[in-house]
């Protein structure tokens, strides 16, 4: 496998670490900010938040045992790495900025990991190909159909 394919296996594991710590530092806060009496936690749309969260967080993680599961087998193609890159990018920045929500004005001090994720996040959905990029290797790889050269 070229370098720039494990880098972008590498990248799907780390993002979705990187979405975990920002799942769990919202659900620990969703615990104790208290709004009206008791905490956010107890609030149906703070539930769903976490629980759409949690969802997307799994389903990250199934893909990015998948994929490792076929390097193994020396299976993995360019657009199955597309698949987990663009996955893995998209999806923690989400969990990322509903976790910043939910933590109010704490989640963008340095007390919390949720900007400092953010931030690495932003800056790995460029590293080793942008979405779109990803976007169109998928999309050949759909339609047999060269868009690039």
């Amino acid at each position: 496998m070229p370098p720039s394919y494990e880098a972008r296996f590498g990248i799907v594991w780390g993002a979705m670490g990187a979405a975990r710590s920002c799942l769990d530092a919202a659900i620990s806060r969703s615990r104790t900010r208290e709004v009206f009496g008791k905490p956010i936690g107890a609030t149906q749309l703070i539930q769903a938040k976490l629980a759409d969260m949690f969802v997307e967080y799994e389903k990250g993680v199934l893909l990015a045992l998948h994929l490792g599961s076929l390097k193994e087998l020396g299976a993995l193609t360019p657009a199955q790495i597309s698949v987990g890159k663009l996955n893995s990018v998209r999806e923690p920045i989400q969990i990322a900025r509903e976790a910043r929500v939910i933590l109010g004005g704490d989640g963008v001090t340095s007390g919390s990991p949720v900007m400092r994720h953010m931030a690495n996040l932003e800056s790995v959905s460029t590293y080793e190909g942008t979405n779109e990029i990803h976007q169109l290797v998928v999309g050949r790889a759909l339609t047999d159909l060269a868009e690039f050269s």
